[in-house]
Parts: C-alpha cells; structure tokens; sequence
C-alpha cells in the first residue's frame, strides 16, 4: 500500500471556512557534475503557519503577476501541453504564469537566476528562461490544512540552465540551503510529501537520467478522505 503523504498535516481551527487550494509551484534544481546526482533543499523558518521548520524545494504560490513576467524560452511544447489541458489562451497564460513562480520563488529565495536580471527601476526584473523546465509531479494539499495549494513540481538541471551551485544564499523564506545526495536527503526533516515526490523523481531518473520532458509524473490528492495517485 502506498503511504499516505499528507498523513501528518497542521488542523485548521474548527469552523473554519474550508479553503480552496491556491496555485502554487516548486523546484528540484538538481547537479549531476558529481557521482551521485544533488538537490537544493532549503529550511523554512518556524515563524511560518504552513510546514514550519521542514526542509523543502524552493517555491511558493503563484502571484497574479506571474503570468504577465517577461521570458527569454518558453516551456518545452509537452510540459505545456500537459500543464494547459484546456488548451485555451488563459490556461496557457495560467500555465506559464504556474512555471515563472517557480523560477521567480528560486531567485527570491535562493538568489539563483534562471534566465537574465533587466534592469527595472527600483530594482530589476527577473526575465526567466522557461524552456529546461519539466514537469514531474502535481499535489493537492487536503481539506483541513490551515493552508491548501495546488503545487507543480518542476525540475532542472544545473548545467543546463548555468547557475553556480556555490552562489546560493539564504533569505527569510528559506534557510539553511543544501546541496543534498538525492539518496541522502530523505534523512532531512521534511514534510511526508516532500519526501514523496523526491522518491518518484528519483525512481524516474533511474530509468533515464535525462529525464525527458514527456515523462509522466505522479498526481497525489484526496477523494472522500481516501489518498488517490493519479498521473499527470
């Protein structure tokens, strides 16, 4: 049987609205340079109300302005096709708009750039590069959780996109940044979904490292309390 990934998940407070799941994504930046491939995982602080003090993949919720950010490359056709199944123009925006939190979350929480910095006054603006992209997995946060997200999983690889690994620094949203054996990191203080989603990749990169862009990841939700694991 598969283990339930939401069996351990922070109660709302009782009478409150039941919350409608926000759009949100995340990132497995993963360096292959060495023996066994690595992962960026960070600690998110103990002041948040969601997953306190839990190592995690940079991301976060999907911002309005997301889907109207510039980029150099978009998404690869198969990663976008599977992310605007609808296929009309507001679900492709949506759906770029999905992949550019990601990106964004990265550079704000760990000061990688996929993509280019243009200048913007007062600061700059980030002008990601979409196109390394994939799409690996899909989870629901249950009813009951004080915070509920609809959360795209994406992954890509450090030399195809030119970050240097050595150049991530902390923030306030993520702490403690690692390099972790994707082996190892399972040992990490980690919400059980985390944990989930970093074994499927894995058993997907073990059937082919490059992972191609139309490999079909796992979709995890619950139907009348029941875990489900679908495909998407």
């Amino acid at each position: 049987m598969t283990p339930n990934p939401f069996e351990q998940r922070p109660k709302r407070e009782a009478g409150a609205v039941n919350l409608r799941p926000k759009d949100a994504a995340t990132l497995l930046l993963v360096d292959r340079s060495g023996s066994s491939a690595r992962v960026l995982v960070g600690r998110r602080g103990g002041g948040h109300v969601f997953m306190p003090d839990l190592f995690v993949f940079p991301g976060g919720r999907r911002d309005r302005t997301d889907s109207a950010l510039p980029f150099d490359t978009d998404l690869h056709p198969e990663v976008l096709d599977r992310l605007a199944s609808a296929g009309d123009a507001a679900s492709v925006r949506r759906a770029r708009g999905i992949a550019m939190a990601a990106v964004r979350e990265l550079h704000e929480e760990t000061g990688l750039t996929i993509g280019r910095l243009e200048p913007c006054e007062p600061s700059s603006r980030l002008c990601a590069s979409l196109s390394s992209l994939r799409y690996v997995a899909r989870a629901i946060t249950p009813p009951g959780n004080v915070r509920r997200f609809d959360t795209r999983f994406f992954l890509t690889f450090v030399d195809e996109v030119g970050v240097d690994p050595a150049s991530v620094r902390s923030s306030d949203e993520l702490q403690d940044l690692q390099w972790v054996d994707m082996d190892a990191a399972t040992a990490l203080k980690m919400p059980p979904i985390t944990r989930t989603i970093l074994d499927d990749v894995k058993k997907l990169m073990s059937a082919d490292p490059s992972l191609p862009f139309g490999s079909a990841g796992p979709f995890y939700y619950l139907r009348h309390g029941r875990l489900q694991r679908g495909s998407i």
